[in-house]
């Protein structure tokens, strides 16, 4: 007797010809096209697409959405990859839509602070386009991902404290729905009382929606001085209170990251950073004017210095403030490198910041407690964090201990009055935490994911997975 998984891939081929003959050699059933789309970065969570289409326009997306929709065909959206919680595995086969041919800068508008994007034009590809207009897009999640992808899973980063995510910066959108019709969202206009908030609903809803093709964003002024400092402490505790002394006082900063003396010597080794030592650190970011950023380092030099914060090294070229912030965003290869042979459980949560010093503490008391390697890096200026949860797959209870700490560091975030994921989003990984957090509110999510994608064919099995197009 076939297998639901048999059906879906009988039903995979019945796309296959008229997509072939509509994209020609941008339609591909290889092996190695499709195991590339089969998963993202982080764990190995697979999930092998039948097929991979790799469309140039708006119009080119909905006719392969009519397709699919016409043989019940599930449709998984592909950016750049770098997603962290499973969200690009075709768990259910079907076909991956490759939005990387899509990556024209469409318009921007120097006078109106804000440009239209194509999903698959990169933050660093439009940030190099905007520089010599004097504009950049401040949303920074560390890696290059494709501006419909963070659109789609919220993301947000280290300039998150003073820029705010992907949900304050995206003015309107353009999204191919599940029955293939296109629909525009939103608008120029900062502010608009007319009808209900779509632009927010897809922001964040991870491709279960539908397919987010172009993004209009917010733009904002290169600053006239940026200066990046690093402040090294003796304890988490006092780097942690430090950050909330700052929070508390109002002062702009534009990045607030920390991290703690195992993930600073991590990043020591593997970045050479040997001018610091593995201690609980500040890496601090200040935009402005020449006069608001002596202001601003002013201020912050003292509350380090009440927090027990050992001086500040300064970087104020581009080269040595891009050497630094590399270190930071290359944290994820620093932990594979501090345990070679090991897999990295990457898991990340958000608290108000009234209560980050104890989850945090809480959080690497839990890592002692499990034997692990778990270091600690923070966006903690919104108080979000992350765990690097080193394991081995092939040892059942480093596997069993790993998911159980990542587990509670969802939960104690969420009994704190935060989210189990203020950043990696909900994907494969996190559905139980999903309903934890919200509870009843989730069957309102389903409804309007029902309605919406009746044949539940939109990335089927994540974040609202409610047993369609199984």
């Amino acid at each position: 007797m076939p297998t639901k998984s048999d059906l879906v891939c009988a039903r995979a081929e019945n796309v296959f010809e008229p997509l072939g003959t509509m994209l020609g050699t941008r339609f591909s059933i290889s092996p190695a096209v499709r195991e590339h789309h089969s998963h993202g970065e982080g764990l190995p969570a697979a999930g092998m697409p039948d097929g991979v289409a790799f469309p140039e326009s708006t119009a080119e997306v909905a006719a392969i959405v009519r397709i699919c929709r016409d043989a019940v065909v599930p449709i998984v959206g592909f950016g750049a990859g770098s997603s962290l919680e499973g969200h690009v595995a075709a768990v259910r086969g079907g076909i991956s839509v490759d939005f990387t041919g899509m990556n024209r800068i469409l318009d921007v508008s120097a006078a109106a602070l804000d440009c239209r994007v194509e999903a698959g034009v990169t933050r660093e590809q439009l940030n190099a386009d905007l520089r010599s207009q004097g504009l950049f897009f401040p949303v920074d999640p560390g890696a290059d991902a494709t501006l419909g992808g963070m659109a789609a899973t919220r993301a947000s980063g280290t300039t998150t404290v003073r820029y705010g995510t992907m949900r304050e910066n995206v003015l309107g959108l353009t999204v191919v729905m599940p029955d293939g019709t296109v629909i525009r969202t939103g608008g120029r206009a900062r502010k608009s009382a007319a009808g209900l908030d779509l632009t927010r609903l897809f922001v964040g809803s991870e491709g279960t929606l539908g397919l987010i093709t172009e993004v209009a964003l917010r733009l904002y002024g290169l600053p006239e001085t940026i200066t990046a400092a690093v402040c090294q402490f003796e304890s988490l505790r006092g780097a942690v209170e430090t950050v909330v002394a700052a929070l508390q006082f109002g002062l702009p900063l534009a990045r607030m990251e920390l991290l703690n003396a195992l993930q600073m010597r991590a990043c020591i080794r593997y970045a050479d950073l040997s001018e610091f030592a593995d201690k609980p650190t500040l890496f601090l970011e200040f935009h402005g004017s020449e006069s608001s950023v002596a202001e601003q380092v002013e201020t912050m030099q003292a509350l380090c210095s009440e927090g027990g914060g050992e001086g500040f090294r300064f970087a104020s070229r581009p080269e040595d403030r891009t050497r630094l912030w590399k270190a930071r965003h290359d944290n994820y290869y620093a932990c594979m490198a501090l345990a070679p042979g090991r897999k990295n459980m990457g898991t990340d949560a958000c608290v108000p910041i009234s209560e980050l010093a104890s989850c945090i503490m809480e959080t690497e008391q839990d890592v002692e407690r499990t034997g692990l390697v778990a270091p600690i890096v923070g966006h903690v200026g919104d108080g979000a964090f992350h765990l690097g949860i080193m394991f081995d797959p092939d040892d059942p209870d480093e596997v069993r201990r790993a998911e159980a700490l990542a587990r509670r560091t969802g939960e104690r975030a969420i009994r704190m009055g935060g989210t189990c994921t203020g950043e990696h989003g909900i994907g494969l990984h996190r559905r139980e935490l999903l309903e934890l957090e919200h509870g009843a509110a989730v069957g309102v999510m389903r409804t309007i994911k029902r309605a919406l994608d009746p044949l539940g064919i939109m990335n089927p099995g994540k974040m609202l997975n409610d047993g369609t197009a199984e």
